[in-house]
């Protein structure tokens, strides 16, 4: 498939290089046409990468990846324009997150999410929020923590939900361990725990775990 991934960070070149090394066709997208970031990815990648602006990126692309930040998520997108997002799969995995003070802070915090956000602001996109749990690496490579440790997935659209399943398990997530939460008010939740995993960073030592949900009997 070919696949927009928007954002040059981490996040977004760690999602973009697997997708390239599944074998899929990726275009990074970036603010300018010339990012240098965007670029050097791109001649590293391998074959089926590139890289344009976020509204080249996402016309490109038959399911597009937000990896920006949660805070600029939303005027990512609207540079983008409507038309190259309607009908399409938007994998949200962004958290709206900032440290200010040497706290962390994020907005919206209880009563919105970035995934409804996306949602109400491009209606005919079929948005779906996960991965948004877990360190970039985790995302592409689950084996690196042992156990039947889960991902969430929250949306509106079934068959979206089933095809960013369906991604998951090619990144290494069984469909038993993908969680559907229900409708993209749920992905208030997921990104309400980020000061928790923040807190198990800490205490961990390094950003590779993840949770596990355990049913009683």
């Amino acid at each position: 498939m070919r696949y927009a991934v928007l954002g040059t960070g981490e996040v977004g070149r760690t999602l973009g290089g697997k997708l390239v090394e599944l074998g899929h066709e990726v275009s990074l997208g970036s603010r300018t046409k010339d990012n240098p970031a965007a670029a050097e990815w791109a001649d590293g990648a391998g074959p089926g990468a590139s890289h344009g602006t976020f509204a080249e990126a996402a016309a490109f692309g038959e399911v597009v990846v937000n990896a920006v930040g949660g805070r600029v998520a939303l005027p990512a997108l609207r540079s983008v324009g409507e038309e190259h997002l309607d009908g399409k799969v938007v994998l949200d995995v962004s958290n709206p997150l900032a440290f200010e003070d040497g706290q962390v802070r994020l907005s919206p915090v209880g009563s919105d999410s970035v995934g409804e956000q996306i949602q109400r602001a491009f209606p005919q996109a079929r948005v779906v929020k996960s991965l948004n749990t877990v360190n970039c690496h985790l995302m592409v490579d689950p084996a690196m923590v042992p156990g039947e440790h889960q991902i969430f997935v929250s949306g509106e659209d079934r068959d979206a939900k089933e095809q960013v399943t369906a991604l998951l398990g090619e990144f290494g997530w069984p469909a038993h361990r993908v969680l559907d939460l229900g409708g993209i008010g749920t992905a208030r939740a997921t990104e309400m725990y980020l000061p928790l995993w923040l807190t198990l960073f800490q205490h961990v030592g390094h950003p590779e775990f993840n949770v596990e949900v355990r049913r009683a009997r």
